[in-house]
């Protein structure tokens, strides 16, 4: 009886060593079950917003590619402050920050990163024309705003530590585009910044320039729970080191940081050359398309130059292709079979130019509603939609192209695109796309009603 007792309490005592082991699932495990992965990320152009064909940036894209890996549906959750990331990934309402975010010293202790995927510097930016500190030790006494949690802190603070008069302002209720703002327009002397995300804004913000570099190597990364479980990460790995192989790494950081050159292409020079080689062949698609449609043949040719350069075989990374620059799905929904083909491109695009205008309200006049129809064209109608509610919340007629492309700028703005229902999105982009395509349009107008030779030598 005694050793029957000693027994059921030697038991006792060694149930809770047999079963102490975690059988929980690992995260891997746990979005196999689900057949999801959620990505938390900020709103902006270094990381995720959506475009005119539905959501874009930098790391949706790899997380895009990443989910695909994995055979998994991903899922997005967008913080409204970066100091928020790390809060919502240690609550488990995400799985792994993709944010632009950098891997830091201090970083290491609070997160698992996965692999480094992209090396940049942090810029110092200020004004041109003023006095342009040269270092560190010069920014003691000037007005430096950055954003609060980010590693530019974490580079002051290390600055401070033999500069104790070095002083700034961390924000957490701003993006780095309205600190970039702010500089351009002189309310604050300075703000830190990484060198890929100057690069896709430095031609919007002609008046700013690199004054130093704060650090030289800034490795960005993926962000992790903190703890043993890797399962996630090295998966992460395995994918990172299969996109580089591959090529798709170096895809997707040019796609975003490299210049557009078909915004940039407005010389004159480049324009003339192109229709003398490459317009007299589209000349009657588009006459046809104009005379079907009634728009103007000649502003259908605008957009065409505006998107491919007139170049029927043009295509981009994200898929579009023709003469229009079609996404394969409105394609698809347009009933263009082949967007390599000129006259169906630009029979699509003439159409798809005409449904977009039509869904714009019928109050709105010519030309403005052409305008803004083309903006959409550009950036996709939920954003205009947005901008025209932000006109009209500044006092300014939402049904007014002048007054809405006034708005344009500031969708790329947290303060204002905080307030949208469709969130950030590049809409000095579209501005300088409907003004290219106006330009492109007059001079075709002015060719076309003075005979120039080039229009000339089309209609023979």
């Amino acid at each position: 009886m005694i050793n029957k007792a000693l027994t059921f309490l030697f038991g006792i005592v060694l149930l809770p060593f047999l079963f102490s082991g975690d059988d929980r699932p690992s995260q891997l495990e746990q979005i196999q079950q689900r057949g999801s992965m959620k990505l938390l990320t900020r709103n902006g152009a270094s990381s995720y917003y959506l475009g005119a064909e539905g959501p874009t940036g930098p790391e949706y894209v790899l997380a895009r590619q990443f989910s695909r890996y994995l055979d998994v549906v991903l899922e997005v959750e967008v913080a409204h402050a970066f100091s928020q990331l790390k809060t919502l990934l240690n609550e488990g309402k995400g799985d792994f920050i993709a944010a632009n975010l950098t891997r830091t010293s201090a970083r290491e202790l609070a997160f698992n990163f996965g692999p480094d995927y992209l090396d940049t510097q942090i810029l110092a930016i200020t004004r041109k024309g003023r006095n342009r500190p040269g270092g560190v030790e010069e920014l003691v006494g000037r007005n430096v705003m950055i954003l609060a949690g980010s590693s530019y802190e974490e580079a002051l603070a290390d600055a401070r530590l033999e500069l104790p008069e070095l002083e700034w302002e961390a924000r957490d209720d701003v993006g780095i585009e309205d600190l970039l703002l702010a500089v351009s327009d002189g309310a604050i002397d300075v703000t830190l910044v990484d060198s890929n995300i100057f690069s896709i804004n430095k031609d919007f913000y002609p008046n700013l320039t690199s004054a130093f570099v704060v650090e030289e190597s800034v490795p960005h990364a993926w962000a992790f729970r903190r703890g043993s479980d890797d399962s996630l990460v090295e998966q992460a790995r395995s994918f990172m080191l299969q996109a580089e192989d591959q090529g798709r790494l170096a895809m997707v950081i040019d796609r975003f940081y490299s210049v557009n050159e078909r915004l940039d292409q407005i010389g004159m020079f480049h324009f003339l050359e192109r229709a003398r080689e490459r317009l007299p062949a589209l000349v009657e698609d588009f006459r046809v398309a104009g005379e079907t449609y009634d728009i103007d043949w000649r502003l259908l040719a605008a957009v065409g130059y505006q998107e491919s350069h007139w170049d029927p075989d043009a295509s981009s990374y994200t898929g579009v292709r023709g003469i229009m620059m079609l996404t394969e799905q409105t394609a698809a929904q347009l009933g263009v079979d082949d967007r390599l083909d000129p006259a169906q491109s630009i029979d699509g695009g003439a159409r798809y130019l005409v449904r977009l205008r039509a869904r714009l309200p019928s109050r709105i006049p010519e030309t403005d509603r052409t305008w803004m129809a083309l903006a959409a064209y550009n950036m996709g109608m939920g954003h205009l939609r947005d901008a025209r509610k932000l006109t009209q919340a500044r006092g300014l007629n939402a049904d007014s192209w002048q007054d809405v492309s006034t708005s344009l700028d500031l969708l790329s703005q947290e303060k204002w695109y905080s307030q949208t229902r469709y969130g950030y999105a590049r809409g000095f982009e579209a501005k300088k796309f409907v003004a290219n395509i106006q330009r492109y349009f007059e001079t075709l107008v002015w060719m076309d009603t003075r005979e120039h030779p080039l229009m000339v030598a089309q209609r023979v």
